[in-house]
């Protein structure tokens, strides 16, 4: 009788290990999704979908966080430096990067423009004030954007001259927050 009952308990031991190396050990999540099933918002941004492929507070990421962002023609992110690497991918369309390597400077300054396209890829240093902008009118624009350390502290600024000082902080920046409480929509 306790070798049946100890091969029933080791046996479901090793089918709840099994099942359990199948999700993400974090939230129960699958470890291999389906990019289309997984949440997208737009954080009150027209033009905006974005998707947290792999996320600080959805995936237990510690290291790197991974978006998957689409901009409809003509739409694009704020100004914005954040306490972070980042490196995009283009996957379709074509836009413009707006780059300010003057973060040792009082404010961002007139920045350098980059023609980006599919296929083309680009990573902005810790701290330098950029923007990405679909600046084609008949084409979304679809990055695949990486991050170090996140959660990031983001910076965000009304235009290229105001003072670093006065920059909004927005942080912590879960882009997966959505999964517990959503933020008021005027913080981002």
């Amino acid at each position: 009788m306790t070798v049946h009952w100890l091969t029933f308990f080791f046996t479901s031991l090793l089918v709840s290990a099994m099942a359990e190396a199948s999700h993400c050990s974090t939230k129960g999540l699958p470890l291999v999704r389906n990019i289309s099933e997984l949440p997208q918002d737009n954080y009150g941004r027209g033009g905006l979908s974005h998707v947290t492929v792999a996320g600080s507070f959805m995936h237990g990421m510690k290291e790197v966080e991974v978006w998957l962002q689409t901009f409809a023609p003509r739409s694009g992110t704020p100004i914005h430096r954040h306490s972070c690497e980042e490196v995009f991918v283009v996957l379709k369309g074509s836009g413009t990067l707006y780059l300010a390597s003057s973060s040792y400077e009082m404010h961002p300054g007139k920045p350098q423009e980059f023609r980006i396209y599919s296929n083309s890829t680009f990573h902005i240093p810790v701290n330098d004030a950029h923007q990405v902008w679909n600046t084609n009118e008949h084409e979304d624009l679809q990055v695949l954007a990486v991050i170090s350390r996140p959660p990031a502290k983001v910076f965000i600024y009304e235009d290229w001259f105001m003072p670093h000082t006065a920059a909004r902080l927005k942080f912590p920046y879960y882009w997966d927050e959505h999964c517990f409480e959503a933020p008021p929509k005027d913080e981002l």
